[in-house]
């Protein structure tokens, strides 16, 4: 394919050309041919963003047969995002098992290769058409290189409870060999999943596929923000043993010390999750519910981390006044052509790759965005050590109507927690619950107390339609899907 280079911001690089030739807006003024948006009629009224917003409220007939009147409408309507919409409200969307044929639209219409045409848009020029495509295929590469010494994720091979307690707890860090002697970094990787669990029904954010279906999508596909699969359900579905007793596929690193949300038993919030994904796929900026701390292992593949402290105002990631609701760029691509830079300045800006069997933690509280370097397989677990049990007990007292995960027919998870609490650790519930009546449930960690609230006006941003997510509530899946 042809390579065209195009600026965007202070950002070069050499990106395919737009299969359909689609072009960037600013283009319009370097060439003297016909301009196809001069002929779709009273259209013109409408800029682009616009235009595309009303092409949201089409079936897909109408859709289809709208784009097959002029070129400008025929490259609005094949917009990926307008059929992946589609496809989800379609019976597509409950189905757990079809063929995949490369994109949203071939797939819901049933188009083989041989049946889907392609029409040239030499002369299409817009910022809203080529911005997606630029998104999908901008190299990652460019944004992991030369992590500043500064920035760089601490990497260490193991640690002791002791460590953690003591000098960690509140600091994002990357283990070497902790999670090597898990059965399952030897044995599982995407072909032996796809061998031995193909018919298996996954949660990917808003459907449940087969993994052969989700495996179709995964290897043949360019979504700017792919779909990810995120199953929180994974070890029932797979018939594996989580615990240190033999036979089983993995256990906890002990280096974490006890998960005091454990003492809920059968009533804690769903807590940990098998995810699959391809290269470019991930979660936006977020932080972790019910103010938990995580780990994440690497089983394939690489990710891409980069974190901040509670408190940190992250560049192009706006939060409301509560703390309820964030707004961030569309996908990770998107915020690592505009703000990564400008976030890679920050002094508090924490940033690493944690590759196959190796092991990252997340702090309660902080901020942090991550990307698949290569299509990967990873586990994780939510969880509330000593050291934030204060942080956790304050969340689920002064903001229930935030906490997520809970059986719906548990009205009061702070009331329940403290009751566990004080029938296995009294004294170190009595500790916590000492913390908040000082007014230190969330306690102030040095950076805090250095740069102070990270309140700041609301500014008006786009809702972040990259993956993220909640515990889940009930049965269902709290999954903000794209």
């Amino acid at each position: 394919m042809p390579l065209v280079t195009i600026r965007y911001q202070s950002c070069d690089s050499s990106i395919p050309s737009h299969p359909l030739g689609i072009k960037p807006l600013g283009n319009q003024y370097l060439v003297d041919g016909p301009n196809a948006r001069h002929h779709i009629g009273s259209f013109q009224a409408l800029p682009d963003e616009l235009l595309s917003q009303l092409l949201e409220f089409l079936d897909q007939r109408s859709l289809r047969v709208l784009g097959y009147t002029c070129r400008f409408l025929y490259a609005h309507s094949v917009s990926e995002e307008l059929w992946k919409a589609l496809f989800l409200e379609s019976p597509f969307g409950q189905a757990h098992e079809f063929a995949w044929l490369g994109t949203w639209r071939s797939t819901l219409l049933g188009l083989s290769k041989d049946k889907q045409i392609r029409i040239e848009c030499n002369n299409v020029f817009s910022d809203v058409l080529h911005r997606p495509f630029v998104c999908s295929h901008v190299p990652m590469e460019r944004f992991v290189a030369h992590i500043p010494r500064g920035n760089q994720i601490s990497r260490m091979e193991d640690m002791s409870c002791d460590e953690f307690a003591t000098k960690w707890s509140n600091k994002p860090f990357i283990l070497t060999k902790a999670v090597q002697p898990w059965p399952v970094c030897q044995t599982w990787n995407l072909d032996s999943l796809l061998k031995q669990y193909a018919d298996v029904e996954f949660r990917a954010e808003a459907v449940d596929w087969t993994f052969s279906t989700y495996s179709q999508y995964m290897f043949n596909s360019h979504d700017e923000s792919p779909v990810y699969l995120f199953d929180k359900k994974f070890a029932e579905k797979m018939s594996i043993q989580v615990s240190e007793d033999e036979g089983a596929a993995y256990w906890k690193p002990r280096c974490f010390g006890p998960d005091l949300f454990e003492l809920l038993g059968p009533e804690r919030p769903a807590h940990r999750w098998l995810i699959i994904g391809p290269e470019r796929s991930g979660s936006t900026f977020h932080k972790d519910p019910n103010a938990t701390s995580a780990w994440n292992a690497v089983i394939q593949g690489a990710k891409y981390w980069i974190m901040f402290p509670p408190s940190v105002a992250v560049p192009g990631v706006y939060v409301s006044q509560d703390n309820s609701e964030v707004t961030s760029p569309l996908s990770i691509a998107e915020w690592l052509l505009e703000f990564h830079e400008e976030a890679r300045q920050l002094p508090a800006c924490i940033e690493g790759i944690c590759r196959a069997g190796e092991i990252l933690h997340v702090p309660s509280g902080w901020w942090h965005l991550v990307v698949n370097l290569e299509s990967g397989i990873a586990l994780t677990q939510n969880f509330v050590p000593e050291a934030h049990l204060a942080d956790a007990l304050a969340f689920l007292k002064e903001k229930p109507e935030q906490v997520t995960g809970f059986r719906r027919d548990i009205s009061d998870p702070y009331g329940l927690f403290v009751e566990r609490l004080s029938e296995h650790y009294p004294d170190l519930l009595e500790q916590a619950l000492s913390e908040l009546k000082r007014g230190r449930g969330h306690k102030k960690r040095l950076w805090d107390l250095a740069v102070g609230s990270a309140d700041e006006d609301e500014q008006p941003q786009k809702k972040s339609a990259g993956f993220s997510f909640g515990f889940g509530f009930g049965d269902g899946d709290e999954i903000e899907i794209p």
